[in-house]
């Protein structure tokens, strides 16, 4: 008798899962774990999902006291699929939109690699949903030399998870050192949820995004934390970004994809650069 898969079960408690319908955009997958507290909407990176990227976090901010939001970005995970090409633009005005049709705007954007740069644009683009501006392991731009090589293998990225998803999905685990195994189970599960061609679409996206010219015109409050031993987002381009933005910036002492196994680390330098943003704002008195 061949042996039984393993079933793909969540690591953790996630919060309660709902769709938000915003008329005129669709239906978005969104975690919320309700409350009254500050609404933190959570971005998550490339090839990821809400629960890839942040199921580590959600609990620790749910603790202190945050409104957790967490949605699919177009194309991962349960995101949305619409019949055009994947724009970081558009997943912009997908987390204003969504946040709008809840009633929590302005709420605190926090954006990991991709979602760091989703997150830059929600602050440029609907400044009205932005409280406060969390940024990390992401960067104001790829436009180095080394990075656009990897951006023009997209097409071919694309194919391949196009016609071999799980084969393709497996094989990269395995570069990482990750057998198949109860723990793989679930990841792997999720990441058979993403559309081929949006992932690599992604990917050509993030090789064209440049916050440069218009950055230092955003003037929600931000923070940075700092992934310092990332070798995907170097470090130095990290605090490219924070100075760029004026932004104090918290160190965690990580790799890139150590968000979720090292949540000991990460999450408490989350926490700090959250409570830095959502500090009262003083109004000078005329």
């Amino acid at each position: 008798m061949p042996r039984s898969p393993w079933p793909p079960d969540p690591p953790t408690q996630m919060p309660p899962a709902r769709t938000v319908a915003v008329p005129g955009r669709g239906e978005f997958f969104l975690r919320d774990s309700g409350g009254d507290g500050q609404a933190v909407m959570l971005l998550h990176g490339w090839m990821a999902s809400a629960d890839l990227n942040w199921h580590a976090a959600y609990a620790d901010l749910s603790d202190a006291g945050y409104r957790v939001l967490a949605i699919d970005h177009r194309g991962h995970g349960r995101g949305l699929r619409p019949l055009v090409p994947f724009r970081l633009s558009d997943c912009a005005g997908d987390a204003a939109a969504v946040l709008r049709e809840l009633d929590v705007a302005p709420a605190i954007v926090v954006g990991y690699s991709m979602g760091g740069a989703i997150a830059q644009l929600v602050a440029h683009e609907h400044p009205d949903a932005v409280r406060g501006l969390v940024l990390s392991g992401t960067a104001q731009h790829w436009q180095d030399a080394e990075t656009r090589r990897v951006w023009r293998a997209m097409g071919a990225l694309g194919l391949v998870l196009s016609v071999a998803p799980r084969w393709s999905w497996r094989s990269g685990f395995r570069r990482l050192g990750l057998e198949e195994s109860p723990q793989t189970a679930w990841p792997l599960s999720e990441m058979l949820r993403h559309q081929a061609r949006d992932l690599a679409e992604a990917g050509r996206e993030l090789g064209r995004f440049d916050s440069r010219p218009w950055l230092s015109s955003v003037t929600a409050p931000s923070a940075v934390v700092l992934t310092a031993r990332d070798t995907a987002v170097a470090p130095h381009k990290q605090r490219e970004l924070a100075a760029a933005l004026g932004a104090p910036v918290f160190e965690a002492p990580i790799t890139h994809l150590q968000i979720t196994t090292r949540p000991e680390r990460y999450n408490p330098v989350l926490l700090e650069a959250l409570a830095a943003v959502n500090a009262p704002r003083h109004v000078p008195v005329a």
